[in-house]
């Protein structure tokens, strides 16, 4: 993979993506969905005493887990559009190597979430800030004012970014696998929401624990804990490196069939 090669082929994938009208409103909807749910459950939620129980940050950043669909989307259709159109032909004709054409991909996907989602989770961050303390989050009842300055704060807002990042490169690397974009997206929501709902259902808190070990939603989403981190199933950056390694082997898995199959 040659260096002016791979940047050609970046070129031309964010020239696919600024151009298409569909991924700027979807990369829109991922920061005014995420801000929107977070600030609705944090106008919602009442802190009435001390101590009572609720980690603030967390629950700022809870329209991750809505916004994660919509990354999750726009990841589908980079690919899956091409796949449906057959503009994939035209695609792989300017760019033989097929793991380059994967890497520009991820590289200009990444780029676009982690822009939207960054400025998604400081508007979920500005809107507990804004919000909590009228509803009794205030160092009377034991918090803090939230602040980017605290460190577990920041690491769960950053950490929230690099999350849909994650998710996005997740869903790229199931795309790439499956091919059909309808499919490609339930596989990857069936990823994402399946073991929180296992762990609902299962009886045996050994398990339970485990699936929020190894699931990458759950797993993924511990970083944005900061309190309680002793009674977490997984610790916060080992968490996301758990999604991480899915991300991972959804992209090995996706370039080894892009590579080995037709188009």
């Amino acid at each position: 993979m040659s260096a002016n090669g791979l940047r050609r082929a970046v070129h031309a994938e964010w020239t696919k993506l600024r151009t298409e009208t569909g991924h700027a409103w979807l990369l829109l909807g991922l920061v005014a969905v995420t801000a929107s749910v977070s600030a609705a459950v944090v106008a919602t939620t009442r802190c009435p005493a001390r101590g009572c129980g609720t980690d603030p940050v967390r629950l700022s950043l809870t329209g991750v887990t809505l916004g994660q669909a919509i990354a999750a989307v726009l990841a589908v259709q980079v690919i899956g559009h091409e796949y449906g159109t057959g503009l994939i032909h035209t695609t792989l004709a300017a760019v033989p190597r097929r793991t380059t054409v994967l890497t520009a991909k991820a590289a200009v996907l990444s780029g676009a979430v982690c822009t939207a989602g960054t400025l998604a989770v400081l508007a979920s961050a500005l809107a507990g800030r804004r919000l909590l303390p009228d509803n009794g989050f205030t160092p009377a009842h034991g918090y803090a004012a939230l602040s980017l300055a605290d460190g577990p704060t920041l690491r769960a807002v950053a950490g929230s970014a690099i999350y849909l990042v994650l998710v996005a490169l997740l869903a790229l690397g199931v795309a790439a696998a499956v091919r059909d974009a309808a499919a490609a997206m339930g596989v990857v929501l069936g990823l994402l929401y399946l073991f929180p709902l296992l762990s609902h259902l299962v009886t045996d808190p050994q398990l339970r624990r485990h699936l929020a070990q190894i699931g990458p939603m759950p797993a993924g989403l511990a970083v944005q804990a900061t309190t309680d981190l002793r009674h977490l199933p997984i610790g916060p950056w080992a968490g996301l490196g758990v999604l991480a390694l899915w991300a991972a082997g959804a992209l090995l898995i996706g370039g080894t069939v892009l590579r080995l199959r037709d188009a």
